[in-house]
């Protein structure tokens, strides 16, 4: 179906400055000149209007480029965004959320089952409580996209905030975990709607790989502990500085009887053997080098000096290592891709 109009050359001219050069182009190369101009309908005479309505004043175009530096989205979506709520930013905004979300849902859909093996852990400290999550990717390459480390970043504090949220009566530390269902249904945080399954379905819309809220530890400590920390491959996340992101994450719990300025360093330390020698339980400082005892942390091999035991390395430092956790990516999934 067609609208013929039978406008002069000039008239024509006039009416295609509302549209970019590229688009007029196009519909240069569609319709001969001869005879009057053809335009189909409806859908071509809906963006030719939403075209002119967007170039009809600077402020329109100052919309259009503030909604665009805002969310991310590509020019015509935003340009979508503005004719359908008359020139409302904030509705704008929110359309386009709801728009990719729809998306996202429907991207993941099609993507679920593909495999997830790389990705970051994010590591976040605030006061008494330290978090460790994984998120989970395709490929290394989206792992390196800011969009997926803001993933990571919303994932932290959703999971931050969950665990402050918890009103323990600590006489000694807590510890939690949570899987990837729990996960998914933490609130978002204060100033995003939704839970961290319509964050992860709006990144799976926006960069096209399947993705996974995999796991996130936690732990609280009270006065007389202390949680030591390291992140291999450490990178600072660029809107939260206290959010590190790598590919080997781990928690060290300790107890000491005094706070020293050297008690950061040594469970920096801690966190580096633990990433390094992946022990699977603490054991104790009386056991016996060899066996079994290669898998207990404090009688392997100091990472850093393995002529001495972690234990004998702890020992006149004068704190007790009494729980760690350790998480490298996409662990397990060789395993699960075998079975």
């Amino acid at each position: 179906m067609h609208t013929q109009l039978s406008l002069p050359l000039p008239a024509i001219l006039v009416e295609a400055t509302a549209i970019s050069s590229l688009d007029f182009h196009k519909h240069l190369q569609a319709f001969p000149w001869e005879g009057p101009l053809l335009l189909q309908s409806p859908e071509p005479w809906h963006s030719f209007h939403a075209g002119r309505w967007l170039s009809s004043s600077a402020s329109s175009k100052e919309l259009l480029m503030k909604l665009r530096r805002k969310t991310g989205y590509a020019f015509v979506n935003c340009k979508k965004a503005l004719e359908a709520c008359g020139g409302d930013l904030k509705k704008a905004e929110s359309w386009l959320h709801k728009q990719a979300q729809k998306e996202g849902w429907s991207k993941a859909a099609k993507l679920h089952g593909r495999k997830t093996k790389e990705g970051l852990i994010g590591l976040l400290q605030e006061g008494n409580t330290t978090v460790l999550v994984e998120v989970n990717c395709e490929t290394d390459f989206v792992s390196r996209n800011l969009k997926f480390q803001q993933l990571v970043q919303q994932v932290a504090l959703g999971t931050m905030l969950h665990c402050q949220s918890l009103k323990d009566q600590l006489s000694s530390y807590s510890k939690g975990f949570l899987n990837s269902s729990e996960l998914s249904e933490l609130p978002a945080g204060p100033e995003t709607e939704g839970f961290l399954k319509d964050q992860l379905a709006l990144a799976i819309g926006k960069l096209g790989e399947n993705m996974s809220l995999k796991r996130a530890a936690w732990v609280k400590v009270p006065a007389g502990f202390f949680v030591g920390s390291y992140v291999h491959g450490a990178m600072h996340s660029p809107s939260l500085h206290n959010l590190v992101l790598g590919k080997y994450g781990a928690l060290v719990v300790c107890e000491t009887s005094e706070q020293r300025a050297d008690l950061e360093d040594l469970g920096r330390r801690l966190g580096q053997h633990v990433v390094g020698m992946a022990p699977l339980s603490v054991g104790s400082l009386d056991d016996e080098p060899g066996g079994e005892a290669e898998t207990k942390m404090l009688s392997q091999p100091y990472l850093l000096d393995p002529s001495i035991t972690l234990g004998q390395y702890v020992e006149p430092h004068g704190v007790s290592v009494v729980d760690f956790v350790r998480f490298e990516c996409g662990e397990g999934e060789e395993a699960a891709e075998a079975e």
